[in-house]
């Protein structure tokens, strides 16, 4: 793929690491001990080594220009994790999964500072994805049908809201002010003034923060 984008585009400036699959692996309810050990591992496998490889492969052809902005989705910023989890995504495997995609991205800032070049983490709130609307019984056109089944649905936001702060943050200038840290997509739509679809600028931290973590 990265000798591809070599020989089409001949640069590469921006890398959304969003690899994942591991939804079917975690068992959230079991401890470490009881977990799977095989699902616990390929878990990691596909939320952590895949994002390693493809980086492997694709900063050089960002370090060679000297500029460019590294991307790692997570779920949940360090703050959020730390101030209203506890510090804990609530089972291992999936927390670690979560927990390593911040910290490469600090790594990666760590080391391609001096090429120009920005790592950060990256978390959408109670995200609105396609299986999420699946599991719901819903779709996008009558979502707000999902609240029945779960008050806090209507807290959630589409994908397009964490493509919209991928924009924000490639067009920011001063992007490598913000490298090596975790943000979510409700704090970044306030600093950059972009909206969902729906016009509104859903904030699930700041949600949880007052209906949930006092419950």
């Amino acid at each position: 793929m990265t000798e591809r984008i070599k020989a089409e585009q001949g640069r590469l400036d921006l890398l959304v690491n969003d690899v994942w699959g591991g939804d079917a692996l975690a068992e959230w309810d079991r401890k470490l001990w009881e977990h799977d050990l095989d699902k616990g591992l390929k878990l990691l496998h596909r939320a952590v080594d895949t994002h390693i490889v493809t980086s492997h492969f694709a900063l050089p052809l960002m370090i060679g220009q000297g500029r460019g902005l590294v991307l790692e989705i997570t779920d949940g910023t360090e703050r959020f994790v730390e101030e209203l989890l506890g510090g804990y995504r609530g089972t291992f495997f999936y927390d670690l999964a979560k927990q390593s995609v911040i910290r490469l991205a600090r790594n990666q800032a760590a080391e391609l500072r001096p090429y120009g070049v920005a790592a950060l983490a990256l978390t959408p709130g109670f995200l609105r994805s396609e299986a999420m609307l699946e599991i719901f019984g819903i779709t996008e056109e009558n979502w707000k049908d999902g609240a029945a089944k779960d008050q806090h649905f209507a807290a959630s936001e589409t994908p397009a809201y964490i493509g919209r702060a991928v924009v924000a943050l490639a067009a920011d200038p001063e992007i490598m002010s913000k490298s090596g840290g975790s943000y979510d997509t409700g704090e970044l739509s306030k600093e950059y003034g972009f909206t969902d679809l729906n016009g509104t600028q859903p904030d699930f931290a700041a949600y949880y923060r007052e209906f949930l973590a006092k419950s």
